[in-house]
């Protein structure tokens, strides 16, 4: 018996997680625009401000701090990889439901009075009896010269995409079989505020047996949490991530998506800004090796702290 059509939302945790049909998202409080498919259409009579977005950049020093104390679990052995992520403090003038309406991205998702996400990474894509998945590891302004050039001959991004697309292979494995990777490291521009970035990503994809519609979240949940977002080995990771970042994550990286009775289709949940007692805060990261260099993944940070506008003003 196939499941019926449900929308989840799964916090990096897994202690909050969210299932709700379909048809009931919206009286939830919950909003989604996941590869054209939403609940909740743009008002035909929507006008915005110019807009505006000033941050206060995490503090350098309590980032070299955690960055340290990465790099001594790296030297360990312990992780050989490990996103680390901070909070950047921001002011905007639109709200979340303004930025859920104004932003361009492939998956985005409005949760009423907690956050929007706009993310542009997919984690899992089931279609027919294929998985597919896109991790996404590497950036750079695509302002500088030869931008692209730098990205793709960058060792360390190189042996960090190989690492990532390693891991999802064998994330793959538990739920499918026939692991291939059909497209490795790609660029993608992806347009900001204040600029456009360029990132590196894989396909990778596999084969579903027949019965995976009669509990696709059952399959969903073996991969979880993304590997894109934690590092690897994953679990000895993770265990590192709640020690040196100086929050939970909660829904920040995360997944969510929707099953529409035939196909799943779920993103990872960055780009994500949410609603705290002090105010908005932008949560970004990237990607620790024993090659990393502080300053320089400071700047990937920062940097991550953008918004893709379709609506620059009234």
């Amino acid at each position: 018996m196939i499941a019926a059509p449900f929308f989840f939302l799964i916090d990096f945790e897994q202690q909050k997680p969210l299932i709700l049909p379909l048809e009931q998202a919206a009286k939830c409080g919950v909003f989604f625009h996941i590869l054209g498919q939403t609940n909740l259409k743009v008002p035909d009579n929507m006008t915005l401000p110019e807009f505006q977005l000033n941050k206060t950049p995490y503090d350098p020093v309590q980032y070299q701090y955690s960055f340290e104390r990465v790099q001594q679990e790296l030297q360990k052995g312990n992780t050989y990889l490990l996103n680390l992520t901070a909070p950047t403090a921001i002011d905007c003038n639109y709200s979340l439901e303004q930025l859920f309406h104004s932003t361009q991205a492939p998956y985005k998702l409005w949760l009423q009075n907690e956050f929007v996400c706009f993310s542009p990474e997919c984690f899992i894509k089931m279609q027919g009896n294929t998985v597919y998945a896109y991790p996404m590891k590497g950036t750079i302004d695509a302002t500088l010269p030869n931008a692209a050039q730098q990205l793709i001959n960058s060792s360390k991004e190189l042996w960090e995409h190989h690492t990532i697309v390693d891991l999802m292979r064998n994330d793959l494995a538990l739920i499918a079989e026939n692991i291939q990777v059909t497209r490795f490291r790609y660029l993608e521009r992806i347009e900001t505020e204040r600029g456009a970035i360029l990132q590196t990503s894989s396909e990778i994809c596999g084969t579903l047996p027949d019965n995976w519609r009669q509990n696709p979240l059952e399959l969903l949940q073996k991969m979880l949490p993304a590997g894109s977002i934690s590092g690897a080995p994953k679990l000895r990771t993770i265990n590192i991530i709640q020690t040196v970042e100086p929050q939970m994550r909660g829904y920040y990286t995360g997944v969510f998506g929707l099953f529409d009775g035939e196909n799943l289709y779920s993103a990872v949940a960055i780009r994500y800004i949410e609603q705290t007692p002090n105010g908005l805060q932008f949560r970004s990261g990237g990607g620790i090796t024993a090659q990393s260099q502080c300053a320089d993944e400071y700047q990937e940070l920062q940097q991550k702290v953008y918004v893709p506008l379709t609506q620059r003003t009234a």
